[in-house]
């Protein structure tokens, strides 16, 4: 069964409202409890990587914005997204925005697995001074 643009969607806006909310477990309900999440920075595998991860994030900086600028569904449930994402560091209040494209596949109205690219290393560096998990 093909996924629709608003199936996709929906699972987007049920993603950005979680974030933008600080709800951790509603946050990861949009990702399968085995999910592959690629980053620039790292790899994460599972929940059980992807939780502490999200937890240091949020501990580094509060959500402010998260903005789609275009969407598309190919073949396989393969969602494409164009953002931009802005956060305020909670050390300083100062506001770190970068603007990324990623790629996933949806399965059962979650994400199974995700790629994420940035469109500009400085904002990359900003993002990646984020708390690492020391494992």
């Amino acid at each position: 069964m093909s996924l629709s643009l608003d199936e996709a969607r929906a699972v987007y806006e049920r993603r950005r409202a979680a974030w933008l909310a600080e709800d951790i477990e509603g946050y990861l309900a949009c990702f399968a409890e085995d999910v592959v999440l690629e980053t620039p920075t790292r790899t994460v595998h599972g929940h059980a990587e992807y939780e502490p991860m999200t937890r240091m994030s949020l501990a580094w900086a509060k959500p402010v914005s998260f903005e789609f600028h275009n969407l598309a569904v190919g073949d396989d449930n393969v969602v494409m997204c164009d953002w931009t994402i802005t956060v305020a560091r909670r050390a300083d209040g100062g506001e770190v925005t970068w603007r990324g494209m990623n790629v996933c596949e949806l399965r059962d109205g979650v994400i199974v697995w995700w790629r994420e690219y940035y469109d500009d290393p400085a904002a990359l560096a900003a993002s990646a001074r984020a708390p690492r998990n020391p494992d």
